[in-house]
């Protein structure tokens, strides 16, 4: 196991700057989560991690000891691929235990490291088979075996699920959660999918840009995003942002301007039987999507389109609705997108026009 400490790590390629003057600490023994959209510097950050890049400026720790001048090899790190990179003329067997071989690992040894290693990853059946006869999911129960026959002190895991189709990647989701929990060792993982990340990690890191915007648990990172950013990326549908000069209903006095609103959809209170104290929208159903336990509505309203979610019988007839949002739901936003307000830390006086500084 080990902790990872990025300390004010820059890179650049040629004349562009991709990451700039990061700085992050991965907790030793966690499974933490790099997620942000394509290019925001989450696989480039992996691999200077692992030492297939190398940063412009900065310092890597692991286990306390700075790696900047470490060969890959020498890191104590196993990397897992979004291409699996298995050798094809090799079988199963051969595949994983390659860099035992590499290592000068006796043969008892490596067959005993292969035996104990593919039963954990359920791939025993399959040793003498080439990579070509396996299903995606088995090929990369191959790359996983393979990093794990290692014992490192980290995995990186680098969009190993993409190239699954949606049932196998979330049964593979599952598989690598407890594979976490069994060997408690620390996994740095990156994804662009947003909901991968908030069902694997217990730490989570939202990039955009070459910048951390958020470094949080799930929970925190949904109920207290720090920024527009966070608050639109995390969260299916993602949370409702409306700018202020839109929103009638709301009179806010504060110290610091209000550019913006949000709130999440499964707060929105479609047509309440009740008097609720809280912003009030009118709107026009727009499309209805029924997942079962849970119907998503997408509105139109004066103040702009938004979702709202609920778990009530679908509406079967009704074109247009009220909507109210309880006050100690709604979240403020500053001008340039930071948070300065939000559910349970407001009182519902500032909704109508009592100062929070």
């Amino acid at each position: 196991m080990a902790q990872i400490l990025l300390k004010s790590i820059s890179k650049k390629f040629k004349d562009e700057t991709v990451i700039e003057d990061l700085n992050l600490e991965i907790k030793d023994g966690s499974f933490t989560v790099l997620v942000g959209p394509s290019g925001c510097g989450k696989s480039t950050t992996l691999r200077m991690v692992a030492g297939l890049e190398k940063q412009s400026s900065g310092e890597i720790w692991i286990d306390d000891v700075c790696v900047n001048d470490t060969p890959p090899g020498l890191r104590d790190v196993a990397m897992v691929f979004q291409n699996y990179a298995l050798y094809p003329t090799m079988t199963v067997r051969g595949n994983i235990e390659f860099g035992l071989k590499n290592r000068g690992v006796s043969k008892s040894e490596r067959g005993k490291l292969v035996k104990d290693i593919s039963e954990i990853v359920g791939l025993a059946p399959y040793l003498d088979k080439k990579p070509q006869s396996l299903s995606g999911g088995q090929r990369q129960r191959v790359a996983l075996a393979r990093a794990m026959v290692k014992q490192p002190k980290v995995f990186i895991l680098d969009e190993p699920l993409s190239n699954l189709d949606a049932k196998l990647r979330n049964q593979m989701r599952t598989e690598l959660i407890q594979l976490h929990k069994r060997l408690g060792t620390t996994f740095v993982y990156v994804t662009h999918d947003q909901v991968e990340a908030m069902s694997m990690g217990d730490e989570i890191v939202v990039m955009n840009m070459g910048a951390i915007q958020q470094a949080d648990s799930p929970m925190k990172l949904y109920q207290d995003p720090a920024n527009l950013f966070t608050a639109q990326f995390i969260g299916t549908p993602a949370m409702n942002i409306m700018n202020m000069q839109e929103v009638q209903g709301l009179d806010i006095r504060s110290d610091r301007p209000v550019g913006y609103v949000g709130f999440r959809p499964e707060q929105g209170l479609m047509n309440p039987a009740q008097q609720v104290e809280g912003l009030e929208l009118k709107g026009e159903i727009l499309t209805r999507e029924s997942l079962g336990a849970e119907n998503i509505y997408q509105i139109r309203s004066q103040a702009g389109v938004f979702f709202v979610k609920t778990f009530l019988k679908p509406l079967e007839s009704a074109d247009h609705v009220n909507i109210t949002i309880p006050y100690n739901e709604l979240f403020y936003f500053g001008t340039d997108g930071e948070r300065l307000y939000g559910a349970g830390i407001h009182a519902r006086h500032l909704a109508a026009g009592g100062v929070l500084i």
